[in-house]
């Protein structure tokens, strides 16, 4: 798949100049100004905004209640493929589906509930020539008292696949932004993040193997692994996996991981990006494997490797399919924040994966500083 995508930055809501989706509450007015440009001979705009909602149900929650964040980024992705699905197909030609390339970072900044409504927003912000920006926010709805709260936030990157040849990515339709700026800032995110998933895409021979009797508090004592056969569910109707199906998978395997490490409850807290490196298609058998790489006073950084062998096909060998970091806290049975049993690492490989969970710890902490400092 060709590497698209940009940066983590959020770009501000309504950057472009379009007619919204069938949920948006100004259809009216907007579907008036649609029809007035269409008379006049000008371009027809496409919908860039759609919002999905449901009730958060006893199946989507974890062990201490909260809903899974697998479950809200699976939420997440659905929302990304059904804007930029519907957008890259807004123009007469070859009819497309749009895959998830990469998930900027994400985090958890609320708790969602049991029996909460979760309200996904997804927006267009930036199109490039073979790639789609989609920026998503999540907000959690007590419906008894009608109290909103932010959940998430999130950027995500899809491309454009041919039906009649998945392999095949087409060309994105272009978008109309409100000011010149707003384009040139995406495409900055977007050479940006073309880098950082060439530097990913280098390491990522990695191989998670097995350690027998290993010590409590070291990477090998928590490690985890899933295997999953890819289903007719698991898939688009195009025979390849939902990028949301994938990411719940990651999830579970890295909350495994957090929850075998320190013993407690455990929640996401925030997901680094996730790179899809190449589609998994119908068939596959896929390994999900999770490794702790770093540990703070509260949090613990888990890394997933996600790896598909199409046995049913020989003339293709297993394929590193995605990867990503994932950040978990621990929590008391009063959901209070715990002090996390300190990693241990054993290996040179491993000091050094420490090191660099170190480096994108601190970054981070210095990033959310600057965040909070007041603005002149």
């Amino acid at each position: 798949m060709a590497p698209p995508p940009p940066s983590p930055s959020m770009a501000p809501p309504g950057l472009i100049h379009s007619a919204p989706g069938p949920l948006d509450t100004s259809a009216a007015s907007a579907a008036a100004s649609a029809s007035a440009a269409s008379m006049s001979g000008s371009v027809t705009e496409t919908p860039s905004a759609i919002q999905i909602c449901r009730i958060m149900r006893p199946d989507d929650a974890n062990v201490a209640g909260n809903v899974h964040g697998g479950t809200i980024l699976k939420m997440i992705e659905e929302a990304g493929a059904i804007i930029s699905t519907r957008h890259c197909n807004s123009q007469n030609g070859e009819r497309c589906v749009a895959a998830l390339a990469r998930v900027e970072r994400t985090d958890f900044l609320s708790p969602m509930c049991i029996g909460e409504v979760a309200h996904v927003s997804a927006e267009i912000t930036y199109t490039s020539k073979h790639s789609v920006e989609v920026q998503v926010n999540v907000l959690s709805e007590n419906i008894l008292t009608g109290a909103k709260k932010l959940t998430n936030k999130a950027t995500l990157w899809y491309v454009p696949l041919s039906l009649k040849n998945v392999d095949k990515v087409l060309e994105v339709p272009p978008v109309v932004y409100s000011r010149q700026e707003q384009e040139e800032e995406g495409r900055k995110r977007y050479e940006a993040q073309k880098l950082e998933r060439m530097e990913t895409k280098w390491r990522n021979g990695d191989i998670v193997q097995p350690v027998l009797n290993p010590e409590p508090n070291t990477v090998s004592y928590s490690q985890s692994s899933l295997i999953h056969l890819v289903g007719p569910s698991d898939c688009t109707l195009h025979g390849f996996v939902h990028g949301g199906v994938t990411m719940k998978l990651m999830d579970e395997v890295a909350g495994i991981v957090a929850a075998r490490h320190c013993k407690t409850n455990i929640v996401t807290a925030s997901v680094d990006a996730i790179n899809f490196h190449d589609k998994i298609r119908k068939g596959c058998v896929i390994t999900i494997s999770g490794r702790m790489t770093f540990t703070s006073n509260k949090s613990m950084e888990i890394e997933v490797l996600v790896d598909a062998d199409p046995v049913v096909d020989n003339s293709q060998k297993r394929y590193r399919a995605a990867s990503a970091f994932f950040t978990y806290v621990s929590l008391s049975q009063e959901g209070k924040p715990l002090p996390v049993p300190q990693l241990v690492p054993e290996t040179e490989d491993e000091k050094r994966r420490f090191e660099e969970g170190k480096g994108r710890y601190l970054q981070m902490k210095a990033k959310r500083q600057g965040q909070a400092e007041p603005q002149p």
